[in-house]
Order: C-alpha cells, then sequence, then structure tokens
C-alpha cells in the first residue's frame, strides 16, 4: 500500500480541527516560558494590580457597548478581575492551569440564553483542546511515530473527541457573566467559564483511546503511553 507523504498527513490532521489556539503548546517556546516565569514570580499584589489594569480597560469597553452585570452579582470590573487572574495561572510544566471559553447568545428568556450561551463556551474550550490533541498528534507523525494509516485514523478520533469533550465538561466554573437589553427587548447573554485543564485534556484523551479501540485500532506503544497519561 502507498504511504501519504508527510505533507498530506498534515493536511490530514489540520482538516480535522478548528482553527482556535490551542490551550497548552506541546512544548511551551522559551519565549513563552519566560514570560509565565515572569508572571509566576510576581507577588499576589503584582498580580492583582496588572489583573485589575486589563479588566479596567475591557470593563470600560463593555459598558460602552451596553453591557451590565445581572442584579446582584459583582461588578463587570470585579468579574473579569478574576478571569485575568485565572488567565496567569500555570501549572509545574509552564502550560496554562484552566481553559478558558466564552459564549453570547440573544433570547427573549434571559435564562435560555444564557444557557445557550454557557453552552457555546463549552463548545469553545472543547474546539482548543481538539486543536491540542492534534498538535500531539501532528508531533507524533512528524517524528515518525505513526504510520499513514494509523494517522487518518487517530484524526477521525480527534475529531469525534470534540463533542464528547463539550457533553462531559459538567462542572464549569462560570467567572463572568453579563448581559444588555436589545432594541427589540431581547436579552444578550455573555459568560465566560473556565475549566481545569488538566482535567478536560484526560476527558479527550479517554474519549480518543476508546474511539480507536471501538474500530478496534491498534496504536503504537508511544501513543498508547500518550494517551495513557
Amino acid at each position: 500500500m502507498k504511504l501519504f507523504s508527510k505533507s498530506a498527513l498534515y493536511l490530514i490532521i489540520a482538516s480535522a480541527v478548528l482553527m482556535t489556539p490551542t490551550i497548552q503548546a506541546v512544548n511551551p517556546t522559551k519565549e513563552q516560558i519566560k514570560q509565565r516565569q515572569e508572571i509566576k514570580k510576581m507577588s499576589k499584589a503584582e498580580l492583582n494590580e496588572k489583573a485589575s489594569k486589563d479588566a479596567r480597560n475591557e470593563a470600560k469597553n463593555l459598558k460602552k457597548q451596553g453591557w451590565q452585570s445581572t442584579p446582584g452579582s459583582l461588578p463587570i470590573e470585579r468579574q473579569l478581575d478574576r478571569c485575568y487572574l485565572m488567565q496567569m495561572e500555570y501549572d509545574e510544566d509552564f502550560n496554562p492551569k484552566y481553559i478558558m471559553g466564552e459564549g453570547m447568545s440573544v433570547g427573549e428568556v434571559y435564562d435560555a440564553a444564557k444557557f445557550q450561551a454557557i453552552e457555546l463556551a463549552k463548545q469553545q474550550i472543547a474546539s482548543k483542546i481538539e486543536s491540542e490533541m492534534a498538535a500531539i498528534m501532528d508531533n507524533e507523525i512528524s517524528n515518525g511515530q505513526l504510520s499513514a494509516q494509523q494517522a487518518v485514523s487517530v484524526a477521525e478520533s480527534v475529531s469525534k473527541s470534540k463533542s464528547i469533550v463539550s457533553q462531559k465538561l459538567n462542572r464549569v466554573l462560570t467567572v463572568m457573566e453579563a448581559y444588555r437589553t436589545l432594541d427589540n427587548g431581547n436579552k444578550e447573554v455573555l459568560v465566560r467559564i473556565a475549566y481545569n485543564a488538566g482535567s478536560a485534556t484526560d476527558i479527550a484523551k479517554k474519549a480518543i483511546r476508546e474511539d480507536l479501540r471501538s474500530k478496534g485500532d491498534r496504536i503504537n506503544e508511544e501513543l498508547d503511553d500518550l494517551l495513557s497519561k
């Protein structure tokens, strides 16, 4: 059987994912590590100051667009403070500790619009996870660890994992919730959610392994170990 060229294999993987940023670089660049080391060295006061500055700037823009916090919730600035602080948390390998997702939806009923916005945010997180998994598979291909046939099968499983991840993100943390009333009276709801990056990645790996097993595919030892971690 004729094997695909390496460039063709890259195309197969690329077509299986959305063009969204990965939540964790498979191997963070030296510049990324340097920047994240600097952030990890910051004191709590310094982190709060940086987050507050960014939050104030964004809150100002959101308010100009008519967004406001829901009754009884924290002001938009305070909610954004939390968003930015969580985005600056990294693990021991200097990868993001949390995956952030954003969703926006419009509806006549506020709760229905909020529910849909959260679902869209979950899908965004799932897309980021899918992209990360594709990057890992891409790395396996470039190292010659997967055959052409394996690459096609794995790419299909990675693509399927997106919907599974989205469905299994049950305990997401809503870190921001805002709304605005449109001219027709409908409510537009904006939410930002967070999920532990390690847990989300584990869900994706499990989904990929189970899909490969259901197809009776045998994968090499390196990939099996990677998906077992």
